[in-house]
């Protein structure tokens, strides 16, 4: 499933226009911390995850996720944003709580992670 259509499926707007929505989701995953979730971050993953800061977009380049997802209409800062553009990394946000999120991804049946 792409970005474009799991984006539609979890009610996000997309933050970062810019950069395209054709890449694969292939697994999902949320977590805050972000060591544990360099450890764990996987290709194609779409992360959910309440933090904002430029290290996120940082940890989701270096394991080649699809998308970051911020939840109940978190918004990221603008430096943030920019490097996200920059690294051609999406940036979601979700009116969802973070459980609702993965659990639709769970019913549209995107497993815990590759």
């Amino acid at each position: 499933m792409t970005i474009l259509d799991f984006a539609g499926k979890i009610e996000a707007r997309n933050l970062t226009p810019e950069v395209s929505l054709d890449k694969a989701v292939t697994c999902g995953y949320c977590c805050d911390l972000l060591s544990w979730v360099m450890a764990h971050g996987d290709e194609g993953m779409a992360w959910v995850t309440v933090q904002t800061h430029m290290n996120v977009i940082a940890v989701a380049v270096l394991a080649e996720m699809a998308c970051v997802i911020l939840p109940e209409g978190i918004v990221m800062e603008g430096d943030s944003l920019n490097k996200a553009v920059e690294e051609g990394m999406c940036v979601l946000s979700s009116p969802l709580t973070a459980y609702e999120i993965c659990g639709r991804m769970a019913g549209m049946g995107i497993p815990a992670h590759n």
